[in-house]
Order: structure tokens, then C-alpha cells, then sequence
């Protein structure tokens, strides 16, 4: 798996559709994924620091894991089929580890939020990046 962070998030100028843009850690190769604009917003809002007045969804799911006793471990993109990428969530409770599946925009919204590391596997960076 290769390590990632989100570099920046963009919209389109003629559609409006965003886009959160991952950038390799160890070298300049990036992985545009497009994603909704509630998820960007939602993204980016915790990227700046901003705390809503009131949970969203990913602080809610945040709150909801770790007062179960769980911690994200990682999140990771791991495969694209028919231009639909696919992530999980790791989370380590009591000594086990569950993964979750996820959309990638919604595993990147809760990865900034609990500062867990993002990993995308080689072949979905060698596909899209």
C-alpha cells in the first residue's frame, strides 16, 4: 500500500463537481477522485478545523466508534471497477481488527478527522493516479 494525504480539494469550473485530489507521500504522483459536494464540504471543513455547531455525519460516526472502544487504525483505497473507486475502514477494537467498506470520500472525511493514516494499494494509483 502507498501513503497518501489529501493535497487539496477542487471544483470544477464548468460542472461543479469536486474532486478530493491525494497526493503520494514519497514522491509527486496524485489520485483525483471525484466526490460529492456535501463530502467535499465535509472534507474540507476538517481539513480547515472547523468544528460544526452540531455533528455531521463523519463526527457522528467518529463519536459512535470510539465511544464503542474503537480507534481508526487506517483507511485504504483499494480497488477501481468501472471508474468506481472502493476504500475500507480499519478500525482496531478489543484487540481485533474490522474493516469496513466505504465510499472513498466518506473513509477520507473520517480519516482527517481522527488524523488516522490514508493508503491507496499500487494498482489503483498505477490505474487512475
Amino acid at each position: 500500500m502507498i501513503r497518501v494525504v489529501v493535497d487539496s480539494i477542487r471544483v470544477s469550473l464548468l460542472t461543479q463537481n469536486r474532486v478530493v485530489v491525494l497526493r503520494e507521500t514519497d514522491s509527486t504522483r496524485y489520485l483525483p477522485i471525484w466526490i460529492g459536494p456535501f463530502e467535499a464540504e465535509a472534507i474540507a471543513m476538517a481539513i480547515q478545523g472547523h468544528e460544526p455547531v452540531r455533528p455531521l455525519t463523519h463526527d457522528l460516526l467518529k463519536s459512535l466508534i470510539g465511544d464503542l472502544g474503537g480507534q481508526i487504525s487506517h483507511i485504504f483505497v483499494n480497488d477501481i471497477r468501472d471508474s468506481t473507486f472502493y476504500a475500507r475502514i480499519v478500525i482496531e477494537q478489543d484487540g481485533r481488527t474490522i474493516e469496513v467498506d466505504a465510499r472513498p470520500s466518506d473513509a477520507v472525511a473520517l480519516a482527517v478527522r481522527t488524523e488516522a493514516p490514508i493508503y491507496v494499494e499500487s494498482h489503483v494509483i498505477e490505474q487512475a493516479g
